[in-house]
């Protein structure tokens, strides 16, 4: 059990919830997260 003082110098850290895949973090194409979906059409000119 930490003194008092112990605390005050260093606080307790909360536990921080570990992401399950911290490597696909900045690669939104790898997660299959679709941010936009565009419909385009194709005019067949005669």
């Amino acid at each position: 059990m930490p003194t008092i003082q112990q605390l005050i110098r260093n606080a307790r850290q909360p536990i921080e919830n570990r992401k399950k895949s911290p490597a696909l973090r900045g690669c939104p194409q790898r997660r299959g997260v679709c941010a936009r979906v565009y419909v385009r059409l194709v005019w067949i000119i005669n």
